[in-house]
């Protein structure tokens, strides 16, 4: 079904690319300018979404071995993803449960037990209390109530989506609304993690909107690769999941033959977005690679930090490997330099309160999409959020419900 899918997506490009047009939105959207600068505003949108909604904190490729751990900080919250000796992935609270220090510092490593470097309290790969340290000084405890909070928590597609509230009940497969079946077509699992590095934006919705936009290409990044690129862009969504493509001429020359011999990595072409915070921009270039960029929203509302993480179907050899280092810095450049550097300029005129909206335009419909669900989202109890994505999920098509132009 998910190769039929993908399938259905180039037929549609290519349809468009013949008549010579694109998917419009009915019309020119506003949104108002403080949503990216107001308090209270990216308060809520912290609590209701990034602290409410899966986020894909790791992929496979960072924790392929049984011991395999990461920590990191999410959206204010620490936390550890382990792999067990089962293969299997948890994630918890990176907060013991003495006094809630953290019991691994961030970064990423392998050990089969965690031990807090305050009180020497110490936990196994499945989060549970082991030990205590001078248990007949401290006291009597059940250590099986004790253990590391546990997150809810799902590995699917080569990538790892962790809930940060302990008590959430949305199913994180709801939440996905079926774009995971498309994304397995990467076959990440399997894929080489290369290097990652932070880069420092301005809010996150500013950063975001980047993701979602090809009409800026040939313009901002014009002195480094935009000069010959497309600005027009397809957007497929499902629910609050995008993917963007260009009007594609070379899937053309497809057009005469059968759709099993289409190759498997032209049909996965593009930016892939995981709302709310996650892009996939593909590559090829002496083997196929991915960027797979990591958004979270920064201390206060005009800054946020992005993980740009490098990953390679297969391992490199020293050439392809030094290659491979100068993408990178070529892309992390980019970003910094150009997208973001853009992006905290406008987020300093914004600031300044003269401005009362910013424009999304009818091709920009990714962008209204996407600020339409967190608009959504910041409104939705609890409650509601699963049959929210059930619906949108039975709603997602491959070709968008809009007029063309």
């Amino acid at each position: 079904m998910a190769n039929a899918e993908l399938i259905r997506v180039v037929q549609h490009n290519m349809a468009h690319v013949e008549a010579g047009t694109i998917e419009q939105a009915p019309s020119v959207a506003q949104i108002p300018a403080e949503h990216y600068y107001d308090q209270d505003r990216f308060d809520l949108e912290v609590a209701k979404i990034f602290r409410r909604m899966p986020l894909m904190l790791a992929m496979t490729a960072e924790l392929k071995n049984p011991g395999d751990y990461k920590a990191l900080t999410a959206a204010g919250v620490p936390v550890l993803i382990t792999r067990d000796q089962d293969g299997v992935v948890h994630a918890f609270v990176n907060s013991c449960s003495h006094r809630g220090a953290p019991v691994v510092n961030d970064g990423r490593g392998n050990t089969h037990r965690f031990t807090c470097p305050y009180h020497a309290w110490s936990y196994d790969q499945q989060g549970a209390l082991t030990g205590v340290y001078l248990p007949k000084d401290f006291g009597d405890i059940d250590k099986s109530c004790y253990g590391l909070t546990k997150l809810p928590v799902l590995e699917r597609s080569g990538l790892i989506w962790v809930t940060l509230d302990p008590k959430s009940t949305l199913n994180i497969e709801d939440f996905l609304c079926g774009y995971d079946e498309l994304l397995d077509a990467f076959g990440f699992a399997d894929w080489h993690h290369f290097e990652s590095r932070e880069v420092k934006g301005p809010n996150w919705k500013i950063a975001y909107d980047g993701y979602l936009d090809f009409y800026h290409l040939p313009i901002l990044h014009k002195d480094s690769f935009g000069a010959d690129m497309q600005n027009q862009a397809l957007y497929y969504a499902y629910g609050p999941h995008q993917r963007l493509t260009a009007p594609n001429k070379g899937y053309l020359e497809f057009k005469d033959k059968p759709t099993d011999e289409w190759p498997q990595e032209r049909l996965m072409d593009g930016v892939w977005t995981i709302f709310p915070h996650i892009s996939i921009a593909t590559f090829d270039g002496g083997g196929r690679s991915v960027m797979i960029s990591q958004l979270f929203p920064g201390a206060k509302p005009g800054e946020s930090i992005t993980v740009q993480n490098y990953l390679m179907q297969d391992a490199p050899d020293k050439e392809r490997a030094e290659a491979a280092h100068q993408q990178f810095l070529f892309l992390e450049h980019v970003v910094q330099n150009e997208d973001y550097a853009t992006g905290l300029r406008q987020q300093t005129a914004l600031e300044t309160g003269t401005k009362s909206h910013v424009l999304f335009g009818r091709n920009e419909s990714g962008g209204q999409n996407f600020h339409g669900w967190v608009d959504r989202l910041l409104k939705a109890s609890d409650e509601e959020l699963p049959a929210l994505f059930r619906e949108a999920a039975q709603a997602a098509s491959a070709v968008p419900e809009a007029s063309a132009g």
